[in-house]
């Protein structure tokens, strides 16, 4: 567990760090490499901006207006509002489209990526490996990236948070805290 975090905090990094992570590593990313991220402010788009900016990336994010704030917080250097644009038909190329909400396909992106292009959503993922979790840890802990958190529920609020979460509008992560405060670790 990284040094810095709370224990609700830590517990957002495997799924949506580890994700984000194994995606960019599909695509290669490489530094002064143009990205755009579609679903921009969820967990795993959170961490893709993050990463792709320590890559050295320059990254458009694709999320509501309400979210452009908390993306740009974050490293975002662009912001689409897909209530108002269609990312797909946009004039600009990338080198990479990740898709982390899965909502757009490689055609409907391939008029939007450079020739060598790469387009990747959450589909065949390579293995994770507990060098990928360090990695993670060792960014966290040096203040490269950080999870983000919308919401935190107790394990009695589980059927709220589901819901919460059901709406499709939460930003980051949403934590469930199951009594630990109480415990010794040894």
């Amino acid at each position: 567990m990284p040094n810095n975090l709370s224990y609700e905090e830590a517990a957002a990094v495997p799924a949506g760090g580890l994700t984000a992570l194994k995606n960019l590593q599909k695509a290669n990313i490489q530094e002064g490499q143009k990205i755009l991220i579609n679903g921009a402010s969820g967990s795993l788009g959170t961490y893709a901006i993050q990463l792709a900016k320590y890559y050295g990336a320059e990254v458009t994010c694709v999320c509501s207006k309400n979210n452009f704030e908390l993306v740009k917080s974050i490293g975002a250097d662009k912001v689409i509002d897909y209530s108002k644009e269609d990312f797909t038909k946009i004039a600009y190329k990338y080198d990479i489209v990740y898709d982390s909400v899965m909502k757009s396909n490689y055609s409907q992106c391939k008029k939007i990526l450079t020739t060598n292009g790469v387009f990747v959503n959450n589909n065949q993922l390579s293995k994770i490996k507990v060098d990928d979790l360090l990695f993670l840890k060792d960014l966290i802990e040096k203040n490269k990236i950080k999870p983000v958190i919308d919401r935190i529920f107790s394990l009695d609020e589980i059927v709220e948070a589901h819901r919460y979460v059901d709406i499709g509008h939460k930003k980051g992560n949403v934590a469930i805290t199951i009594g630990h405060k109480n415990m010794d670790f040894y």
